[in-house]
């Protein structure tokens, strides 16, 4: 087992070696600043051919900057933006939205991470109020922060709903590749009914950089004149963009023998793990000594269990509570599985979690 993995984020792996290689072949002598090299015109190229000819894309720093530029690409300044309560918008990036964007969040009870279409008419009905934040933008997150996963189905009903009301959809895409993977889809599927996306690369393998990127064909022009302005305003343009455009092109387009790309290669193994890690786990389960609290569907898994069992795993390996458990004594825990990942590390992540509880239970 690798002594230093740890199950708190995908945050936390490493850069993959086709990555960090992309990034090296683009560091060759000179090449033009802010976006006019080689390396972007590669991303480009990588954009339209996985989302479509008229898709658009723009590197960024990282993932709140995605969001924010995104948001406010499609928001006026009187506008709202619906979201799962859950949302990363919401809860993980201090207030952003509101503190640089001038957004409000309005936020959707969501117990797995996903809403449904029949919730957005909770603010449907502020639309023309002008007491209220205006309901513009439907912001969704595949996969969740619960490691939910919308279908394919669910993903349209619930887009197509929000146009029908005269919203645009916003995709926070930062595990878009763990959902794709995990859908069997590529990413234009998974993404399909967003207007504008959030591409992530960090959480996939890369060092930093995100995209965004113009989906919505009727958006192009406008948004395609906008966004170069924005990105520059919100302090998310960089001036050595070839080195986050390699890293994108790479997840994007960089294949093994069998055709694969990577950014399928390495969410499907994170997947994977997180399944092998919720199999280990599931005797547990059954004899009613943790609790799994939400589907594991990409590549996190959910538990609920005792406090001192959760801290005594805590002090080999790092993770995150999530929230106070619904038993006294308990908590939620959130196990994160990444690319590099190995089976004899969940392995021995799980044997640790068994031996905690066994302990737990001994001293009760």
């Amino acid at each position: 087992m690798n002594p230093t993995v740890h199950f708190a984020s995908d945050n936390y792996a490493a850069v993959h070696p086709e990555v960090m290689a992309a990034m090296a072949q683009a560091n060759t002598g000179h090449d033009v600043a802010y976006g006019a090299d080689a390396a972007t015109a590669a991303f480009d190229a990588a954009i339209a051919s996985t989302f479509g000819e008229h898709a658009l894309g723009f590197p960024v720093f990282n993932g709140t900057g995605a969001n924010i530029v995104s948001l406010m690409a499609l928001s006026p300044r009187w506008g709202g933006v619906v979201a799962s309560e859950h949302a990363h918008i919401h809860n993980d990036e201090n207030g952003a939205p509101e503190r640089v964007g001038g957004l409000k969040i309005l936020p959707l009870a969501s117990a797995d991470g996903r809403l449904a279409p029949e919730q957005l008419a909770r603010y449907a009905g502020d639309l023309g109020d002008p007491h209220r934040a205006q309901p513009v933008v439907l912001s969704v997150t595949q996969a969740t922060e619960l490691g939910t996963v919308y279908s394919l189905e669910e993903m349209a009903e619930l887009t197509y709903a929000a146009h029908e009301l005269g919203m645009r959809v916003h995709m926070d895409g930062a595990r878009l590749a763990n959902a794709a993977a995990a859908l069997g889809a590529t990413l234009s599927e998974a993404a399909r009914g967003a207007d504008l996306l959030s591409l992530g690369g960090t959480k996939n393998g890369a060092m930093l950089g995100e995209a965004v990127v113009i989906l919505a064909e009727d958006l192009r022009d406008s948004l395609g004149h906008d966004l170069p302005y924005l990105r520059k305003s919100t302090m998310q343009l960089g001036s050595k963009m070839r080195y986050v455009s390699a890293q994108l092109t790479a997840l994007l387009t960089s294949t093994d023998v069998t055709g694969d790309p990577l950014w399928h290669r390495n969410a499907s193994h994170a997947n994977a793990m997180a399944t092998r890690l919720r199999e280990a786990l599931a005797p547990l389960a059954e004899a009613g000594e943790l609790r799994f609290t939400q589907e594991t569907q990409a590549n996190a898994v959910f538990v609920e269990l005792p406090r001192a069992a959760a801290d005594a795993v805590r002090s080999a390996f790092r993770f995150y509570d999530w929230q106070p458990g619904t038993a006294p004594g308990s908590v939620e825990a959130r196990w994160m599985c990444a690319w590099d990942t190995s089976p004899a590390d969940v392995d021995g992540f799980a044997a640790a979690v068994t031996g905690a509880l066994e302990r737990a239970n001994g001293a009760r």
